[in-house]
């Protein structure tokens, strides 16, 4: 009896000190063990300012478009403006889709916080062939220390063959599109009021004929000889008859408008 509960003792013995050999080799639990370091590790977690995600930094540039002349060489030149609203320092690169018609000055750098750089793109490819042609200007920026785009904003380069006409071309729309705007406008008002007049009464063809059917049946009939109107106007009592029903279907028009 002894012996058994001696035996059963130190089975328990046993599967006590495995279980707290076990905790002891538990990585969790030794970090808890350690005092010092569980309430520095979620501070520190709590202090590491959140990184931005790629491409979603706002880009600040002035302008949106590029149009060159080419009857016009000062416009051959065009200047663009970054600004740099933040706290903290960027880095840009300009690229480009048609990068053998251009040249871009400083077509990589850097922004100081709080400060705007300007960078100069030449046309140097003015050509009839490329009258029309949309181009675009790519700028990306990320933080000095880092290789991933923060941002990136385009920009859309065209060459014109002649500023005039481009201004006369504009006008010429412009005019056209008031015009249309009068017109449609102007038309759609005097419409209406015509409509009604022309269904607000009886024509002039209705007229006339109700006039000759009343004509018609003051004549004298045949057969009357005591009569100061010709023999030849005299009508039979069928031609009265029909002028009275025609008169009748005219009344009825008239009334009915």
């Amino acid at each position: 009896m002894e012996h058994s509960v001696i035996r059963e003792l130190t089975e328990c013995t046993r599967g006590l000190h495995g279980i707290i050999q076990r905790n002891l080799e538990d990585p969790q639990n030794k970090r808890s063990c350690r005092g010092g370091n569980t309430d520095t590790v979620p501070m520190q977690q709590q202090k590491r300012q959140p990184e931005l995600v790629e491409g979603s930094l706002p880009v600040f540039v002035f302008p949106t478009e590029l149009i060159f002349y080419a009857d016009d060489q000062s416009t051959h030149k065009q200047v663009l403006t970054l600004y740099n609203p933040y706290e903290f320092a960027l880095k840009f690169k300009v690229l480009c889709t048609s990068p053998s018609k251009y040249v871009v000055v400083d077509a990589a750098g850097a922004v100081k916080p709080q400060c705007c750089v300007d960078i100069v793109i030449r046309h140097k490819d003015v050509r009839a062939s490329h009258f029309g042609v949309i181009d675009k200007f790519r700028l990306q920026v990320s933080e000095q220390s880092q290789r991933k785009a923060l941002g990136r904003k385009e920009v859309i380069a065209t060459l014109l063959p002649s500023a005039k006409e481009q201004q006369h071309k504009e006008q010429e729309e412009k005019r056209i599109k008031e015009h249309l705007e009068e017109s449609v406008f102007f038309e759609q008002t005097p419409c209406q009021p015509d409509v009604r007049n022309s269904s607000s009464g009886p024509s002039l063809l209705m007229v006339f004929l109700g006039m000759v059917c009343i004509a018609a049946l003051m004549m004298p009939t045949l057969g009357e000889m005591e009569s100061m109107v010709p023999l030849y106007l005299h009508l039979s009592v069928n031609q009265k008859l029909v002028a009275a029903y025609v008169l009748g279907l005219i009344t009825m028009v008239v009334l009915r408008t």
